[in-house]
């Protein structure tokens, strides 16, 4: 079917396809709005739907928002909103193995340094090795967490997760 064919109902899906991507741009972060590349217009928008406190006011809002989406192609942003989704999921899965690592050489497992030694070339194992066995003492004694934070940073400087 051509564009200029489409029925009513498939071209008010495709808006409010469209509205509702422009809510989740709403949604983001100062952060995360920049880096995505939208048109001047469109920012000002969501930045407005963003401090828009009434509901009505709100609602209206995001159907300019709606509209103004229909004038620029969404896969840019689309693409953008996944991957930073994506992003997410990635550094949660990352710091997890990171402490993970941690874990295990605060209990001694010395075979876990290797790993780290062979998934990180930017690993200086003289200081790996250092850190370990600070982090292990302080383990074992029960003292302060603060080797154990030092080796937490150095394992998350060295990761290229």
């Amino acid at each position: 079917m051509d564009d200029d064919h489409k029925s009513r109902t498939q071209q008010k899906n495709e808006a409010r396809a469209l509205q509702k991507l422009g809510e989740q741009l709403v949604t983001l972060s100062s952060e995360h709005l920049r880096g995505i590349d939208i048109q001047e217009g469109l920012l000002k928008a969501v930045m407005l739907a963003r401090k828009t406190r009434s509901h009505e006011a709100r609602r209206r809002q995001m159907q300019y928002i709606g509209t103004l989406m229909r004038n620029i192609d969404p896969e840019p942003i689309q693409n953008a909103l996944k991957n930073i989704r994506h992003g997410g999921f990635h550094k949660t899965r990352a710091f997890k193995k990171i402490e993970k690592w941690r874990d295990e050489i605060k209990k001694g497992n010395r075979q876990v340094i290797e790993e780290i030694l062979s998934n990180c070339p930017e690993a200086e194992r003289q200081r790996l090795a250092q850190l370990a066995r600070n982090a292990r003492n302080s383990y074992k004694t029960g003292k302060g967490e603060k080797s154990s934070r030092t080796l937490f940073r150095y394992l998350k400087e060295i990761s290229d997760f």
